[in-house]
């Protein structure tokens, strides 16, 4: 499925912003691209936040309209990550992690946000690029509280993808990689003076079919909001935009131009 983007501002400012779009519609990245590429083998769409070495922390923006892609802010000043990202990093369109519901297996409720994915595909990436991944597993992160699952999956066209089908085969191919993002997950915030971010399980990746029971939750848990069947007092928490082109339901918009765009940043 094709593409494209709309880019507002400039890169490293508080404008900046990537609108997303599909035969020249706008669309939201977080409502209008489906989950699942091919679900029955467990390959997905991820959309691309923040390519492997970059440190600008760029994140589908949840609250504004139509969810273009954002710099996320820290006490009115751009966000940077002090390390650089060492695979690429994006979320799973249509999931959702509830802040107001507890998960069974981390004993803390979700963040908020989609489901994020760790991309560990030698493939390089651009911002905004919408790619299939498979499945291979996952950590359960508990980020300041809020459980924040990260998808460990691989690109499609990867040359090593045929080699890897759990999370088991993925040291067996590419030898310390979940060690690797494992660090990085733990260690990214210290150096803003932010302890280790601890981890369910043990801090042991879980394997393809648990991870996959993760995404399909957060899939229902989208699902709930994209079709307005969360109560009040969630909606209030939450703040998010469900405005959307494609997906029908209550939230559906038409006819939106540019300027319309701009002027809900």
């Amino acid at each position: 499925m094709a593409y494209s983007l709309t880019k507002i501002g400039e890169a490293g400012t508080l404008k900046y912003c990537l609108f997303f779009k599909k035969n020249n519609t706008p669309i939201s990245p977080f409502h209008d691209i489906p989950l699942w590429a091919d679900k029955n083998a467990g390959i997905a769409n991820m959309v691309v936040e923040i390519p492997r070495g970059q440190q600008a922390k760029l994140e589908i923006s949840r609250d504004i309209f139509l969810n273009p892609i954002k710099q996320d802010v820290k006490n009115g000043k751009l966000r940077y990550v002090a390390m650089k990202y060492p695979f690429n990093y994006g979320a799973l369109p249509q999931t959702w992690e509830n802040p107001c519901i507890l998960h069974p297996d981390t004993n803390a409720s979700g963040d908020n946000d989609p489901v994020d994915v760790c991309n560990i595909s030698s493939l390089q990436y651009n911002t905004g690029d919408v790619i299939q991944v498979k499945i291979l597993g996952t950590y359960a992160m508990i980020d300041e509280g809020e459980t924040d699952w990260k998808i460990l999956a691989v690109d499609v066209n990867d040359e090593k993808a045929s080699q890897m089908n759990d999370v088991e085969d993925i040291d067996k191919v590419i030898p310390g990689t979940t060690k690797a993002v494992y660090e990085f997950l733990r260690d990214y915030k210290i150096p803003d003076g932010k302890p280790a971010n601890v981890f369910a399980f043990e801090s042991k990746p879980q394997n393809r079919d648990y991870a996959i029971k993760v995404i399909e939750e957060a899939h229902k848990e989208w699902v709930e909001i994209i079709q307005d069947k969360i109560s009040s007092e969630t909606k209030n928490k939450v703040k998010i935009s469900t405005a959307c082109t494609q997906v029908e339901c209550p939230f559906t918009v038409k006819n939106i131009s540019e300027e319309v765009l701009e002027s809900k940043i």
